[in-house]
């Protein structure tokens, strides 16, 4: 009988723990690396793994395409406790300390020599362009409003963000285009830059796009955690943990080759 009452306030200590364990509700695209994919192999899902660590908490995935309405459907209206990447100041958002910076960058084949890093560049008016937009809607980002208002329109393709998900990383499509000469010169935000020009099987060579801004439009951004406006606790909790890991987190964006705005130099892939 003693024997049964210990067995049964074991069980019931297991219970007890495993109902107290602590869930880390993560929003993430289940295909775009270099960010996250339901493999766990983007540098969001490792850092969602260190905060997870920190927290001692268990994560628990929404999976949700980065398309339209995504905050929306997860932080705002959702059960979501964490986005890994958001703008920083994100109005949709409550969002942490900036954990990277990044920039655009201009990516071409290294053996083109072409050498552009401005929008003044007067070969651009020349090389077949790919540009980055948002949508099906063909909504512009900075680099395409930058060519625009240039008149650099002909020569330009534009690649979706959200391209086709049956494919796996649509947004890489653009990365492709140079390696494979379809476009001379892209325009790519760096992470997916960086990334992908390691991946490369031809040299690639990225130029950060200089200077920062053209009249309003920015082209470097800070990049924060996001959580829900009234988790003011977890946001705390997360500013610790990106101050006191810094030198991991920033482990695991080198190892992504995640090139940050604050580096002026060019970044070749080690080809």
């Amino acid at each position: 009988m003693k024997n049964l009452l210990v067995a049964c306030s074991l069980l019931l200590i297991v219970a007890d723990a495993r109902a107290q364990e602590r869930v880390l509700r993560v929003a993430a695209d289940p295909n775009n690396l270099p960010f996250s994919n339901q493999r766990l192999e983007g540098f969001e899902n490792k850092i969602a793994e260190l905060i997870a660590r920190e927290l001692h908490a268990k994560i628990q995935y929404e999976w949700h395409a980065q398309r339209r309405g995504f905050f929306r459907e997860t932080l705002k209206q959702g059960d979501v406790d964490l986005v890994l990447g958001v703008p920083a100041h994100f109005d949709m958002a409550l969002t942490t300390a900036p954990y990277y910076r990044s920039t655009y960058f201009f990516v071409s084949r290294k053996d083109r020599h072409l050498n552009v890093s401005s929008f003044d560049d007067p070969k651009l008016r020349e090389l077949k362009i790919g540009v980055q937009l948002i949508g099906n809607d063909g909504r512009d980002t900075p680099p395409a409003h930058a060519l625009a208002t240039r008149g650099i329109i002909n020569n330009v393709r534009g690649f979706t963000l959200y391209g086709d998900y049956a494919k796996p990383n649509p947004p890489a499509r653009i990365m492709e285009a140079v390696g494979e000469g379809n476009v001379d010169l892209a325009i790519v935000w760096g992470p997916l830059a960086g990334f992908f020009a390691k991946q490369s099987k031809v040299p690639l060579e990225l130029a950060p796009v200089a200077p920062e801004k053209d009249g309003e439009l920015r082209f470097a951004f800070d990049v924060s955690l996001g959580v829900k406006k009234s988790n003011v606790e977890l946001k705390s909790q997360l500013d610790k943990i990106l101050s006191e890991h810094r030198d991991e987190i920033d482990c695991i964006l080198d190892n992504y080759n995640l090139p940050r705005a604050q580096h002026d130099q060019q970044i070749v892939n080690q080809k």
